[in-house]
């Protein structure tokens, strides 16, 4: 636990936590004892300080060495940020962006840089690297940095992260760094009150539709496809009322579209909500977080570009109103929440991707990153599959549901044992559905004083039946995204229909029983 004294140093801000200081010291102990051209990896969770911890790196280095550092980066957000903390720590630095002037490069000790600016500028002879002996490479799980090693071969690299896990899994990031040192860890920074503990709330979710592109994520279309039907934005705006309601909140999406069908959701219930995206420009986005961060209980809809460089404590609430398969976009999206602030000790996460069971809790103790980093692939296999996860799942009626379905003693109704059952007997698959709907009715009916009341409960059964209709299409091999959207139309229909001619007669059997 933090010493009464390190808590000092946390309220004034002026020092390093003993953390940043012994990662420090062991980055400088594998330089001093490293080639000079020694690639090391190092490992820190999102809101650990990875930006103090080698600006730091950055002025010793500068006082024991007659060289220069250079600092590259992937957005043109984190070069700015990146450049004041060097101020901060007394480094003179330039950032090379498109409009800089070069002409007086030898003035600065360190530059910062984009990937594709500084690409330009090297292939253009404008600026002299002849003297630069250590590169720092910001998030550094991106692959675009890797094209530029050619131009430092005589230097020390260091890559930062909080996921030591390449965004391509073609290109494995051991074969671009010697050595992996980790950090502390996300349970350690929590319990030693340097980040805000997650409370993961898990809604399982339908996502055999998806598909996953040449990237080895789900791509953007038929993501979009699936979060902006009815039944998921519903899902949506259930979650959040029932989680997030009057909370400062992100909600992070899979395409520009999906975003702008969030938005729109959210603005027609009358909620305080602003999106943003990569074509938004420079002051509109300005203007918008400044909004955000003035704004009680603000709502946020975005896609990636919140995921890095983006840092307001005040967040309450992240909702992944998406589906990934990279752990290093579901450790950024939620880390985004994870800043202490004021009383902040913890934030609530929302998770409408099945990412909670395909990754674990986030900072999971289970992660083993020098593991990862070796044997990526091994990782990446034992990630189960999304059939796989959706086998796993139960159904359980939301509390607040349950209770108006409270005269029914069990509300649930096994798919997999019914079909079973069915076959061994010679039946048809299709006394299956039948057979739900009857179940469906009856407790329905079990809890209402009259047809309209138990047509009105019927509207609460939407994700149990998709859960059964997914059970069911699994059953039978048989799942694309149309057959299923018709066959959960086609139920609901059936089960409306045998209630209004049935209503009366199972009434009279429940009294009888009663």
């Amino acid at each position: 636990m933090l010493t009464t004294y390190e808590r000092e140093e946390r309220k004034e801000g002026k020092e390093l936590y003993h953390y940043q200081k012994g990662a420090i010291q062991k980055i400088f102990q594998c330089f001093e004892s490293a080639v000079d051209d020694y690639h090391l990896l190092y490992q820190l969770p999102t809101g650990g300080g990875k930006t103090v911890i080698f600006s730091e790196i950055v002025s010793q280095y500068l006082k024991t060495q007659n060289k220069k550092v250079l600092v590259m980066t992937h957005r043109i957000e984190l070069c700015k940020q990146t450049s004041n903390v060097l101020s901060e720590f007394g480094v003179r630095n330039k950032v090379i962006d498109s409009k800089a002037k070069l002409a007086d490069q030898n003035d600065y000790d360190c530059f910062v840089a984009m990937v594709e600016t500084l690409n330009n500028r090297l292939k253009d002879n404008k600026l002299d690297i002849s003297n630069i002996g250590l590169v720092i490479i910001d998030e550094a799980h991106y692959n675009s940095f890797t094209k530029l090693f050619k131009f430092f071969e005589n230097s020390f690299i260091l890559g930062v992260t909080a996921t030591p896990l390449s965004s391509n899994i073609e290109l494995p990031m051991t074969d671009n760094y010697n050595e992996l040192i980790v950090g502390e860890s996300i349970e350690s920074l929590i319990e030693n009150s340097f980040l805000a503990e997650a409370n993961m709330f898990s809604y399982n979710v339908g996502l055999t539709s998806l598909v996953v592109g040449a990237n080895g994520d789900y791509t953007v279309k038929s993501s979009e496809d699936l979060y902006t039907n009815n039944e998921m934005l519903s899902k949506l705006m259930d979650a959040y009322n029932e989680r997030c309601k009057n909370k400062k909140t992100l909600i992070f999406n899979n395409g520009i579209n999906t975003s702008l069908f969030v938005y729109d959701l959210f603005k027609r219930a009358g909620f305080p909500i602003a999106h943003l995206d990569n074509t938004t420009t420079k002051k509109e986005r300005s203007n918008i977080l400044k909004w955000f961060k003035e704004t009680p209980n603000a709502i946020l809809t975005s896609v990636s570009i919140l995921t890095t460089g983006f840092d307001e404590p005040s967040v309450e609430a992240i909702v992944l109103n998406r589906a990934t398969k990279s752990l290093t976009l579901y450790y950024q999206m939620i880390g985004r929440g994870s800043r202490i602030f004021k009383n902040k000790k913890c934030f609530d996460v929302v998770d409408l991707g099945n990412n909670f069971h395909r990754f674990g809790p986030w900072g999971s103790t289970n992660l083993d990153w020098h593991r990862i980093f070796k044997h990526p692939s091994h990782y990446l296999d034992g990630i189960l599959s999304d059939e796989e996860l959706e086998s796993n799942f139960v159904y359980e009626m939301p509390e607040d549901i349950r209770r108006l379905f409270s005269k029914s003693e069990n509300v649930f109704f096994d798919i997999n044992k019914t079909y079973i059952s069915s076959i061994r007997n010679g039946e048809s698959s299709k006394v299956v559905l039948k057979r739900s709907i009857e179940q469906h009715a009856k407790i329905c009916i079990e809890n209402s004083d009259d047809i309209y009341d138990a047509l009105v409960l019927i509207k609460l059964l939407d994700d149990d039946i998709e859960y059964r209709i997914n059970r069911y299409s699994k059953c039978i091999s048989k799942s694309t995204h149309n057959f299923l959207a018709w066959l959960k139309e086609d139920y609901k229909k059936k089960l409306r229909s045998f209630l209004r001619l049935n209503f009366d007669e199972i009434k009279s059997e429940l009294s009888l029983k009663s």
